[in-house]
């Protein structure tokens, strides 16, 4: 790893948006930075409850230190069941909240901020930034080519107005090459029907707020994506630097010895045919409602497939009456999985998954086709990109479980020839991205680029 030597030591400040996997991925990029640059000083500020699971990480360098902020929440405030109004009162909060976090900061390391690096979806550090007159570099951790549909929000919500078609497609706007109106977040393709939430203001801003970042960092690689989406993102960026997975160290290490698997997961796997096995899970934050993991059960068990499920303890008494008896012999449900382990077990042939950007990551990475149910957010598009661009997945038929929807997509891939053909591609992906990992890929030289940014 190169590293950068200067005679006056720098403080870069990184606002984390403190919900889902977001605080993750930023967190890598930070330690990248520090181990490359040693002389600068990181304060990496989230909230109490986002920063708490990362004080565990190990080898914390010494040129990082963790910095709490309120969340937004008013004392005495009952949230309701809807978790964006966590984040549109975080948001809400933010510009006097980011200010605390600098003066926090600053008190402490003695040094004036010289950067701020902030996760894309914490606007508001943008104004600090200017305030300070210093770099602004805002991180994408969501899938790259969602970032495009943001620079559109209005054209599209103007095209959805004049034509309701859900499979209307884009082609002709270079970033979203391939995609269609259903593959869309729903913030985007919100028409103006109600009053749109705060979060929903700050997504639909990134087109006008991006420009001006002095570089935006993608989390993702390069040779991945469509060279179209690349082409407008770069006519529309002052600078855009794909840092590769920050989820994952590609390559993936070799898999441990199965009997130290506690879950069991890996040594059941052992006994399974090469690339029979249907992997099912929807991450952390998605459960599927009720009749559609009854249908899900249901063509599993029809299959006759060998499967392993990823489902919580408490949502078996939604399974079918017997079906976990019946299936005892092919199937294994746990309540949690090694996913990266269990992916690049040679018996996983396909993976049922709700495609979140860290999932789909590490079925690439392991060269494994997708059966993809999206649910919210960029999962359409992740979608799309599974099934038309690298072409080593399909989307569930009709964008919900059914029993012989998923039938048809088991069978398309572990049994027919165009699964054959997934699976050939799949390994091709995986390939590109063991090569843009590398010493020569785009991603190496741009994380170079990045840490002269913020040492310089």
């Amino acid at each position: 790893m190169m590293t950068i030597s200067s005679s006056e030591n720098k403080h870069v400040v990184v606002y984390v948006f403190p919900f889902g996997s977001h605080p993750i991925p930023l967190l890598n990029l930070v330690l990248k930075l520090a181990h490359a640059s040693p002389n600068t000083f990181f304060s990496f500020i989230g909230t109490q409850q986002s920063n708490q699971p990362l004080f565990t990480k190990p080898n914390i360098p010494n040129n990082i230190k963790f910095f709490s902020i309120h969340d937004g929440v008013p004392e005495g405030h009952v949230l309701g069941f809807h978790p964006v109004e966590k984040v549109n009162l975080f948001l809400q909060a933010a510009p006097q909240n980011l200010q605390n976090g600098i003066d926090l900061a600053v008190a402490d390391t003695k040094q004036k901020v010289t950067c701020i690096i902030a996760d894309a979806f914490v606007v508001p550090s943008l104004v600090i930034a200017q305030k300070l007159n210093v770099p602004w570099i805002p991180v994408w951790p969501p899938l790259s080519c969602s970032l495009s549909a943001h620079f559109h929000t209005d054209f599209i919500r103007q095209k959805c107005a004049e034509n309701n078609a859900r499979d209307r497609s884009f082609d002709f706007l270079r970033g979203l090459y391939k995609m269609r109106v259903e593959d869309l977040p729903e913030d985007i393709i919100n028409c103006g029907d109600g009053e749109e939430t705060l979060f929903s203001k700050t997504l639909a801003s990134l087109g006008e707020v991006l420009p001006k970042a002095k570089a935006v960092v993608m989390n993702f690689f390069e040779e991945l994506d469509p060279p179209l989406f690349v082409e407008d993102m770069r006519s529309k960026l002052q600078n855009m630097l794909y840092v590769g997975f920050l989820t994952l160290s590609i390559p993936l290490p070799p898999l441990p010895p199965s009997e130290n698997d506690e879950t069991g997961c890996l040594s059941w796997l052992d006994k399974q045919k090469s690339t029979s096995v249907v992997y099912v899970s929807f991450g952390t934050t998605v459960t599927p409602p009720p009749h559609e993991l009854v249908a899900l059960a249901e063509a599993l068990e029809e299959s006759g497939f060998p499967f392993l499920w990823s489902l919580k303890d408490h949502l078996k008494g939604v399974l079918p009456e017997g079906f976990l008896e019946r299936t005892s012999d092919i199937g294994k449900i746990v309540p949690w999985v090694p996913q990266t382990q269990v992916l690049g077990h040679d018996s996983v042939g396909v993976f049922v998954t709700h495609c979140g950007c860290n999932s789909v990551f590490e079925s690439i990475s392991n060269g494994v086709p997708m059966i993809c149910r999206p649910f919210f957010g960029d999962h359409g598009m992740t979608g799309r990109m599974v099934e038309d661009i690298w072409e080593i997945g399909v989307k569930i038929e009709g964008g919900v479980f059914t029993k012989n929807g998923l039938l048809k997509s088991l069978n398309l891939i572990l049994v027919k020839e165009e699964g054959k053909k997934m699976r050939e591609n799949a390994q091709k992906v995986k390939k590109t991205v063991l090569d843009a990992a590398g010493p020569n890929g785009k991603a190496a030289q741009d994380l170079k680029a990045l840490v002269e940014i913020v040492s310089s």
